[in-house]
C-alpha cells in the first residue's frame, strides 16, 4: 500500500536545496555604539543592493536645474548649447526690457543609460535698467520660491517627494563682463544674495576678448574682490579621494574663462571643431589652450553634478528650511501636538489678518458708496434745480404767448369792426 509522504514548506525545500552553513559571529565592537559585527559564511544577497539603488535611479531619472545670470549679450544662451551640445530655442533678448524677466526651458536628455530632465533658467534684461536695485531681487526671488514650492511639498500629509518636480536650482553661472575692471557695483550685490542660497560659479564670458595675461590678472582681481566683500562662491568638494585631485586643479581655474560657439569650422588638417573665426584665426571652443570651456564641462558636469545636487538639498534648502520653520515658531523635535498648536497658531493668525483685511475692505466700500450717495444726490440736486428753472421759463413763455395772442385777437376784432363800419358807409 502506498502511503503520501507529507508535503514540505518552501522554507524546508530550501534549506534543502541550499543548506546554509554555521553563522559565525565576530565579537568586534564598531565605533557606532558597540554593535557587533556578524561575518556570513553562505549566501544571503543584499549586495546587490547598489545594484538595486542604480536600477531605481536610472528608472526615475535624474534632475539637474541651472541658472545663467548675466547682461544682455554676453553669451548665456550660447554656452549652454555648447555645454550640452544641443539647440534651444530662447527668444532673443534686447535692452528694452523694463524690468528683469528669467526665461526656461525644460527638455529630458539622455546620453547612454541615464536619463536627465534637464531646466535652464537664464536671465532677460539683466542690468537694462535705471534702477539695477531690483534686478537683484527679481532673480533671489525666483530662487527662493523654488525653495518655497519643495517645503510646501515637504510638510504635505500625502506627499510623494520621489516624482515631485523639483525646481529647485542646483548650479548657477554667474557670467562677469569682459572689462578687466574688476566686479561692477550689480555684480556684487547680486552674487552676495545669489551665493548664500544657491552655487554660485563665476565665469568670465567672452574671453576671446582678452590676451592670456589678461586674464590671469582680471581672475586674480575678482579673486580679490570677492574676498573683499565676503562672498562665499561654490567650490568643489575635495573631501572625496577619488575626486579631490581632479577638483582640487578645476578650483584654481575659477573663475573660468570661457568661449561659447555654435558653429564649426574645419582646419587645415580637416578636422571639424567648435570654433569662433575671426580674420587673424580661430578661437577653439573645445582647445584647453584657448579658453577653459572644457574645464567647466568636466567640473559641473562630468565630475561633481550629484555634488552641486546634494550641497543644494543638504545644505542650502536646509539653511532655508530652517528659518522658514522658525518663522512657522517650530524647532528642532517639534512634532505632533506643537505641529498642531503651531498649524491652529498660524490659522488663528490668518483668521485675525483676513477679518482685518475684510473690515478694511466693508470700510472702504461704505465709504465709496456714501461718497457716490453723495454725488448721486448732488446731481439729482442740479437736476432738480434745472427742472424747476425750465419750468418756470415753459411758465413765463406760456404766459407771453397768452399774452400776444390776446393782443392779436383784439387787434384782429379791431380790424374786422373798422372793416364792416367802411363797408356800412360805402353803401349808403
Amino acid at each position: 500500500m502506498l502511503t503520501e509522504s507529507p508535503k514540505k514548506s518552501l522554507n524546508e525545500e530550501a534549506d534543502e536545496q541550499y543548506p546554509l552553513k554555521e553563522i559565525v559571529v565576530d565579537e568586534i565592537e564598531t565605533d557606532t555604539g558597540g554593535v557587533p559585527t556578524l561575518k556570513l559564511n553562505g549566501f544571503v544577497g543584499f549586495d546587490s543592493l547598489p545594484y538595486q539603488l542604480v536600477e531605481k535611479c536610472n528608472e526615475h531619472g535624474f534632475q539637474f536645474n541651472m541658472m545663467c545670470v548675466g547682461e544682455t549679450g554676453m553669451g548665456k544662451t550660447t554656452l549652454m548649447e555648447s555645454l550640452f551640445n544641443m539647440k534651444l530655442e530662447f527668444e532673443p533678448c534686447n535692452h528694452e526690457l523694463k524690468t528683469v524677466e528669467l526665461r526656461s526651458k525644460t527638455c529630458e536628455v539622455s546620453e547612454g543609460n541615464v536619463h536627465v530632465k534637464l531646466k535652464i533658467v537664464e536671465t532677460a534684461g539683466f542690468g537694462d535698467q535705471l534702477d539695477k536695485d531690483k534686478s537683484a531681487r527679481v532673480i533671489v526671488d525666483y530662487v527662493n520660491e523654488q525653495f518655497e514650492k519643495y517645503l510646501i511639498e515637504e510638510l504635505k500629509v500625502k506627499r510623494c517627494l520621489a516624482y515631485f518636480d523639483d525646481t529647485r536650482i542646483h548650479a548657477c553661472l554667474y557670467f562677469i563682463s569682459p572689462t578687466g575692471h574688476g566686479l561692477k557695483a550689480l555684480d556684487v550685490v547680486t552674487m552676495r544674495e545669489l551665493s548664500k542660497r544657491v552655487n554660485v560659479i563665476p565665469v568670465i564670458a567672452k574671453a576671446d576678448t582678452a590676451c592670456k595675461d589678461e586674464l590671469v590678472r582680471f581672475k586674480r582681481k575678482i579673486l580679490d574682490e570677492l574676498r573683499g566683500h565676503n562672498i562665499q562662491t561654490y567650490q568643489f568638494p575635495t573631501d572625496d579621494d577619488t575626486v579631490r585631485q581632479a577638483n582640487q586643479e578645476l578650483n584654481k581655474l575659477i573663475p573660468y574663462a570661457i568661449v561659447g560657439s555654435t558653429d564649426f569650422v574645419t582646419k587645415d588638417n580637416g578636422k571639424s571643431v567648435r570654433a569662433r573665426k575671426y580674420p587673424w584665426g580661430i578661437v577653439e571652443v573645445e582647445n584647453e589652450e584657448h579658453c577653459d570651456f572644457v574645464k567647466l564641462r568636466e567640473a559641473v558636469l562630468r565630475i561633481n553634478v550629484d555634488s552641486l545636487r546634494e550641497r543644494t538639498h543638504n545644505v542650502l534648502y536646509e539653511a532655508y528650511r530652517r528659518d522658514r520653520l522658525r518663522e512657522m515658531k517650530l524647532g528642532d523635535g517639534d512634532a505632533g501636538l506643537k505641529m498642531m498648536e503651531s498649524l491652529q497658531l498660524r490659522q488663528s493668525d490668518y483668521k485675525e489678518r483676513n477679518a482685518q483685511q475684510e473690515k478694511k475692505y466693508k470700510e472702504e466700500f461704505v465709504r465709496r458708496v456714501e461718497k457716490k450717495e453723495e454725488e448721486l444726490k448732488r446731481r439729482e440736486e442740479m437736476l432738480n434745480t434745472r427742472h424747476r428753472e425750465v419750468q418756470e421759463k415753459f411758465q413765463l413763455d406760456v404766459q407771453t404767448l397768452d399774452q400776444q395772442i390776446q393782443t392779436l385777437m383784439e387787434e384782429k376784432y379791431k380790424l374786422e369792426t373798422r372793416t364792416l363800419t367802411g363797408k356800412k358807409k360805402d353803401r349808403k
